[in-house]
């Protein structure tokens, strides 16, 4: 039962508004890749970042900020060479086809004259161009400014737009800079003249604006690559600089991506990753975590309104005689909510009112405490899931946090201690990491069960088994890499224990591993296995 439904109910008004189960929406990308020509990047190998699972994965490209600009520079060498154009035309012809270079070679040799129109490349025969190779020599007025500029000074200009129309460099630099601040349109930047579409190269841009300036349409340019193409997406990870290029999911596969920052996340919606919870449960999760709607129902749970006001009061004391404060000043009982100037001796005093016991018996109240229950077991239904939801995700943190102190310093003596290779003791830095995942997994499967609906109580029981086994074995995982591993960083054991200690800990990851496999799989397969058990 959502609290905002809860609220509604309550208050009789409207409130304000990895198998990965996203049919409806591959279906609706399915069909728009099939209605427009494939003219993304071409194959993409897989990365060594990848994760590591027993899972079909699939295949992408994690690429630095340096690899994007080496690709940019291939591809705009590569137009210059077919096409026999400048490197400043080649970069105003991807940039307008989104950086595909099989897509500018067709539509460039499908027809040329066409495709100059579309992205403002001029000719250097068009007629303003020539009138303006014709004035040098001449002062000529810049139709900005309207200051004149004799021959001399013309000639030391920076700006000279292949389409010819003369404007003094100072106005360049501000109608630049102008367009540079209104963000990435300044790609694809045309002249100053309004009758004129002719594109404005990347060469003159950067010879007129300042420093940061530069600085800023350079950064448009790098990160156009990637959002300009469909197939590209960014890090979402705060301060992350990666890539992801060419994700083409395989059979079987998630959609998890794992970015060399080590973040994982969602293709799909570039949440963190999420499985076994569909893209849709997760938004409606963030949204419920982040709302007033919880709020409300704390607030509709543990007070009352004034009835005169109507503003929420909390009883704090035990008396039943409240009095709102100013500048309402209401006085009334608490328990029936009636003026406190009806109540005296014959009410049963101010501990007890039998004017409300009456009118309870009479059913009078019985709608007002409904609503209240079913806010107050709504919000402690969603308390107790969040609040494991959110021990999950510090556990997660913390584990995190551990895997990265072992691989960077406890591995090393575990390895002084033992007097074993640091490559014989990589059961540990698994085990760290298959914990990691779970937690991760674990966390969301809180979220899974809260929207699982009341009614299904077969699926409930079984979805609260499965959870219930996966979480008593990743403990007993956590607890043999977290406690007993120090028992051989700060002692020296015989090395017939650490051997058992080894099959030990490999053996709860193996077990660990396999289960939380088939909890992802029974989850996002809907728990289809009761639902066969029942027919």
């Amino acid at each position: 039962m959502d609290s905002e439904d809860d609220m509604q109910d309550a208050w009789g008004g409207e409130s304000d508004g990895e198998f990965y189960d996203s049919n409806e929406e591959e279906d609706d990308e399915g069909s728009s890749d099939k209605e427009e020509a494939d003219y993304g990047f071409d194959d993409f190998a897989a990365d060594d970042g990848a994760p590591s699972s027993r899972m079909p994965q699939a295949n992408y490209t994690i690429l630095s900020e340096k690899d994007i600009r080496q690709r940019q520079e291939e591809a705009i060498a590569t137009i210059t060479n077919f096409l026999s154009v400048s490197k400043t035309d080649a970069g105003i012809l991807l940039r307008h086809f989104k950086w595909s270079v099989s897509k500018v070679n067709d539509e460039w040799f499908a027809d040329e004259e066409s495709v100059r129109r579309s992205v403002g490349l001029v000719r250097p025969t068009r007629p303003e161009y020539q009138r303006r190779s014709r004035g040098r020599g001449q002062e000529m007025r810049c139709t900005i400014c309207f200051e004149t500029h004799s021959f001399s000074s013309i000639s030391r200009m920076k700006a000279e737009p292949a389409c010819g129309h003369f404007f003094c460099d100072v106005c360049w630099t501000g109608y630049i800079h102008t367009a540079i601040n209104d963000g990435p349109g300044c790609l694809t930047l045309r002249c100053a003249d309004p009758s004129c579409g002719a594109a404005i190269g990347e060469d003159m841009v950067l010879s007129l604006v300042c420093t940061d300036d530069r600085t800023k349409y350079n950064r448009y340019l790098l990160r156009s690559y990637v959002e300009d193409n469909r197939k590209a997406k960014w890090c979402p990870a705060p301060g992350c600089e990666y890539a992801v290029l060419g994700f083409v999911p395989g059979v079987g596969a998630s959609y998890d991506i794992v970015c060399k920052c080590s973040f994982n996340f969602c293709w799909n919606c570039l949440e963190e990753a999420h499985r076994p919870v569909d893209c849709g449960t997760v938004k409606k999760w963030i949204r419920k975590n982040s709302a007033e709607s919880e709020n409300m129902n704390w607030i509709l749970a543990n007070s009352k309104p004034c009835p005169k006001c109507k503003r929420p009061i909390e009883k704090n004391q035990g008396c039943m005689h409240i009095t709102c404060t100013p500048p309402c000043k209401f006085e009334f009982c608490w328990l029936c909510l009636g003026a406190w100037t009806d109540h005296g001796e014959r009410t049963g005093g101010f501990y007890a009112c039998n004017r409300y016991e009456a009118a309870k018996q009479e059913g009078v109240y019985d709608e007002a405490d409904r609503r209240r229950d079913m806010a107050k077991n709504s919000l402690e239904r969603y308390t107790h899931y969040y609040e494991r939801w959110a021990t999950n995700e510090s556990s997660r943190a913390k584990a995190h946090t551990d895997l990265q102190q072992m691989q960077a310093v406890q591995i090393e003596k575990l390895s002084d201690k033992q007097c074993q290779p640091v490559s014989q003791l990589k059961f540990v830095t698994e085990a760290w990491l298959q914990i990691v995942e779970c937690r991760r997994v674990l966390k969301w499967t809180y979220a899974y069960g809260y929207y699982l609906p009341d009614q299904e109580d077969a699926k409930k029981q079984f979805f609260e088994y499965l959870q219930g086994e996966a979480e008593a074995g990743l403990e007993r995982l956590h607890q043999c890499a977290e406690k007993d591993l120090h028992v051989f960083l700060d002692g020296e054991p015989g090395q017939a224990t650490f051997n058992d200690f080894r099959t030990k800990l490999a053996g709860l990851t193996s077990v660990t591993r396999t289960y939380f496999e088939n909890l992802v799989r029974a989850l996002e397969n809907g728990l289809t296995d009761v639902v066969q058990g029942l027919e």
